[in-house]
């Protein structure tokens, strides 16, 4: 493939790319080009939104090129700034190194792992000397540092930033010039840190990366980008049929970007399903099907797929209970007179963390019993072996008593 043709691939659908000549000059070189990616183990599951730079990276990966994963385990302890409107909880070593213990076997689900350089970033700055930190600073200006977009606010806002934050787009950008890279990509909310590697790398007279971004993905809310914090997404190692209730549950203004992003196709490919969608030859509902059986065999196999394809038109369609649910067991001290209140009960499945939750559930019309809406929060409900909790349209629970 020419450089000029690889060009064209790797860049497809992204926000920026700065810049195309200079990566094409890279291409040129006709060598491996080593591709930076970095992620600070803030949280241990990966969900579809990450997934968008990784399989850009796969991409790199399959065009010969040698991906460079960074761990941030020195950086967590900072922790990202990044469209945040106040500081985030620093965490400590124990949850850091579990955290990070888990992203290997989830990120072998789009990458070839055997094949990435894996990097932990406390192997360079847990041997820095302050003396060495304080010169790092040296590179970067206070007013540079206050056009980052998400401080500007928080002056506005008379939100305090702490300099520990105005630490880390320098941190991470000295990953960069640690790994000497070539390209760096991630989303759109990381392109400040992005530019400060290329500042970096050429106080250190290296030759600055090309910063790659890709749009941040919606969640299943339709309104912001896709959070576990939130609830607004699906994990990667969701099971099949929770992947695939959650991606029909999604606005049907969000296909066309979940088509592009997720599963790559061009915009020629993404006009194509949008207009087959206005002109009434293609329902939405099916797009949305295809959308989600390709997700699924991407991260389980087809059958599985099909499965919960079966398995939903089976639920939902057809208004019947899955084959398969999770259990929720209740002892006799757990009943009185055969009955348990029913926030209890929720909260019991593991449906709701709090009982406060579980009443506003309640409250919503979200609960039933073997399918009777349940619309007292402070209802008794008899509990026999067999039956069926349902809350929401997704989560299910068959009571076992003994």
């Amino acid at each position: 493939m020419t450089p000029e043709q690889q060009l064209e691939i790797l860049c497809g659908n992204a926000v920026d790319v700065i810049s195309r000549a200079e990566l094409l000059e890279k291409l040129r070189e006709g060598r491996p080009l080593r591709i930076k990616y970095g992620a600070d183990p803030s949280a241990p599951d990966l969900h579809l939104g990450h997934s968008v730079p990784l399989t850009k990276l796969r991409q790199f990966q399959d065009l010969g090129h040698q991906v460079v994963f960074i761990i941030g385990d020195f950086t967590g302890r900072i922790g990202d700034p990044s469209g945040k409107s106040k500081t985030r909880p620093v965490l400590d070593e124990e949850t850091i190194q579990r955290n990070a213990a888990t992203y290997a076997a989830q990120v072998g689900k789009i990458l070839d792992v055997g094949k990435c350089e894996v990097r932990y970033n406390s192997e360079w700055f847990g041997k820095m000397s302050a003396g060495d930190m304080l010169a790092l600073a040296s590179h970067y200006t206070v007013a540079q540092m206050l056009e980052r977009d998400d401080f500007a606010k928080r002056m506005a806002n008379e939100t305090p930033i702490s300099l520990l934050e105005m630490m880390y787009p320098l941190v991470q950008g000295y990953d960069s010039v640690m790994v000497e890279a070539d390209v760096e990509i991630g989303g759109t909310d990381q392109t400040f840190n992005f530019l400060v590697g290329r500042v970096l790398m050429r106080a250190h007279n290296q030759t600055p990366q090309v910063v790659m971004t890709w749009p941040l993905l919606v969640g299943l809310d339709g309104h912001d980008k896709m959070s576990k914090s939130l609830g607004n997404y699906v994990g990667i190692t969701d099971a099949p049929g929770d992947m695939f209730g959650k991606l029909m549950s999604i606005p049907d203004n969000l296909m066309p970007n979940y088509y592009r992003l997720l599963l790559t196709y061009d915009e020629a490919a993404v006009a194509q399903m949008t207009g087959e969608i206005e002109a009434g030859r293609l329902h939405p509902k099916a797009a949305k099907v295809e959308l989600a059986k390709a997700i699924i065999a991407r991260y389980h196999d087809a059958a599985a797929a099909e499965a919960a394809e079966a398995e939903f038109e089976r639920v939902f369609a057809q208004k019947q209970v899955p084959t398969d649910m999770p259990e929720v067991a209740l002892s006799a001290a757990d009943l009185a007179e055969g009955k348990i209140g029913i926030v209890a009960l929720i909260v019991k499945a593991g449906h709701a963390d709090t009982n406060g939750e579980a009443r506003r559930l309640v409250r919503q019309g979200a609960v039933t019993i073997n399918s009777e809406k349940i619309a007292d929060e402070n209802a008794l409900v008899t509990a026999a072996d067999g039956d069926v909790l349902q809350v929401g349209k997704r989560r299910f629970a068959r009571v076992r008593v003994g």
